[in-house]
């Protein structure tokens, strides 16, 4: 279907590959990866003609669709939910209008020569209409925005009166509804909850025939849809047959491998330069010289790959709370809508969370698990009830909003040291190098940073303070799969209390020891992990 033969692509003075070859074949599942910058998404952009290799060759199949989901997703105005995830299958769309003339021409006074032309592009419309799956298009744009949350009392709202995040579920739904012969994903889960996020791997799996490539920080997400793994970096591009799984255990061990065969190398090229150093200057062994010169330089050198570099998350050792981090009594919160009347988010809470608590807060978008996080942190005041922090509990609050409230004229060493004034500057500059800020790093102003930058920035300014009761909403949107790692074994081993919200399981799974579900105004406590929490709900989220 798609091809890349030896395709050379450089931005500017860096090469992101040379002489890289892969292929995307029909009904393939493949995910994309490699570390930021080393060239994922100018990948799906050669591909998609957005832009050209500086050298090699791409092959796409005759009558190929290719759909292309970014995070860049443009304005959208104009139009309902509805109508926005139609436009994208505006070929389908104007197919149908053209069968509907032919099909009118049919009926007018035509001669035999006309007609058999006419007829010649009708049958050639008509497979194409069908190829892309025109008859059920309006019903299949439905059930996609519906299983990505979006029901039918939303299908006709203006597309303008959706948050940024319900715009991205619109654009995906839009480009699933095309069902496309190659369907490019770039960070797809990012703004889904885990709802939306199983209906797609299920969708994938059940409804999608086409060859799939993408990319994805949500590690269950990929070993559950993906069945080879294309990795760009080191200026190529590797294919592994298998899951990410697979993958991370088969580049490690080709990894050792590669350094085996290096040192080996090392230990050839030094005996012969040895030589080459003892001997020059003999006029008896100038033939021999001469020859392992030649030798040597005809030799390929292996080169080492740079470590790719991570986020080191290391909590300080927090001081000891009490034994009641948290004290919880008919604590309620409710909303006043536009109309004001009252939407209860939860009700009757009761409860103690004690000291070392790994709690996940779970439950369907638009629960108010959110809501819950802001009034344990004191963001948000409740309707009724009380909550009580424990004595010498220090709560540290990770949000997105709070990602938004960074001054962005103020540079990185700044915000940092807004929190702690007094520390010296060694010290401030210690903590950010942990989060991967080093050198002039720390200059660059807030306003000039990515939003997986921002998310380290308010991590360090948490870590900046001696907490020992963290309460996180979504702490790893924005860090790719390797810094999710990081961020959950440093969150295993602090010696204090969590309570989050995440949409990755694999986070959950590894890390919650309780999981507290918010489902219609309700909550209950399940008193074991996330796999304990699944198999009591039949592993369907309420």
């Amino acid at each position: 279907m798609i091809h890349l033969s030896n395709i050379t692509k450089q931005h500017g003075s860096k090469v992101l590959f040379k002489d890289a070859s892969f292929q995307i074949l029909p009904g393939t599942r493949a995910g994309l990866v490699g570390p930021n910058g080393a060239g994922k998404t100018t990948i799906f952009r050669i591909i998609t003609g957005e832009e050209e290799v500086d050298s090699g060759e791409i092959t796409v199949g005759k009558k190929t669709t290719i759909g292309y989901f970014s995070q860049d997703i443009g304005d959208m105005a104009g139009r309902s939910a509805l109508e926005e995830v139609m436009a994208v299958s505006a070929e389908t769309v104007r197919l149908a209008a053209e069968l509907k003339e032919m099909e009118e021409q049919m009926g007018t006074d035509i001669s035999a020569d006309e007609m058999e032309a006419l007829l010649a592009r009708y049958g050639e419309a008509m497979e194409e209409f069908e190829h892309r799956g025109g008859y059920d298009l309006d019903s299949r744009a439905k059930a996609v925005l519906t299983g990505l949350g979006i029901g039918p009392d939303r299908y006709h709202n203006p597309v303008e009166s959706f948050s940024g995040g319900w715009r991205m579920r619109v654009a995906l739904a839009g480009i699933l509804t095309l069902q496309p012969d190659v369907l490019l994903l770039d960070e797809p889960t990012n703004h889904l909850d885990v709802e939306s996020i199983v209906w797609l791997e299920e969708w994938i799996a059940s409804e999608y025939k086409g060859a799939l490539l993408m990319t994805s920080h949500d590690r269950d997400f990929m070993n559950r849809v993906v069945n080879r793994i294309v990795e760009v970096a080191n200026k190529t591009i590797t294919t592994y047959n298998g899951n990410y799984d697979f993958y991370e255990k088969e580049r490690d061990i080709r990894k050792e491998q590669l350094l085996a065969s290096y040192k080996r190398q090392q230990e050839m090229l030094s005996k012969e330069e040895e030589f080459i150093a003892r001997f020059a200057a003999r006029a008896s062994h100038a033939a021999q010289v001469q020859s392992r010169v030649k030798k040597i330089e005809k030799i390929e050198r292996i080169e080492i790959p740079a470590e790719d570099k991570v986020v080191r998350f290391e909590f300080n050792e927090p001081p000891r709370s009490g034994d009641d981090v948290v004290v919880m009594n008919g604590l309620a919160k409710s909303w006043t809508n536009p109309d004001g009347s009252l939407h209860p988010v939860f009700s009757g809470v009761t409860g103690t969370i004690k000291r070392l608590s790994k709690i996940a807060v779970v439950g369907v978008n638009g629960a108010g698990k959110s809501t819950f996080l802001k009034t344990i942190a004191g963001e948000t005041e409740p309707s009724a009830g009380t909550v009580n922090l424990g004595a010498n509990v220090e709560l540290g609050y990770f949000s997105q909003h709070a990602m938004e409230i960074l001054d962005p004229k103020k540079t990185i060493f700044e915000t940092v040291q807004d929190v702690i004034p007094l520390a010296t500057i060694g010290v401030i500059r210690n903590l950010l190098g942990s989060f991967l800020f080093q050198g002039d790093d720390v200059d660059k102003r807030i306003e000039n940073l990515s939003g997986g930058e921002k998310s380290r920035v308010v991590l360090a300014t948490l870590l900046a303070r001696p907490v020992n009761f963290l309460v996180l909403d979504e702490p790893t949107n924005h860090l790719d799969i390797k810094s999710r790692e990081i961020l959950l074994d440093a969150l295993s081993n602090f010696t204090g209390t969590v309570m989050l919200v995440s949409h990755d399981r694999h986070f959950l799974r590894k890390l919650v020891d309780r999981v507290i579900e918010v489902d219609h105004g309700e909550m209950r406590l399940y008193e074991g992990n996330y796999d304990y929490y699944l198999s009591k709900t039949g592993g369907v989220i309420h």
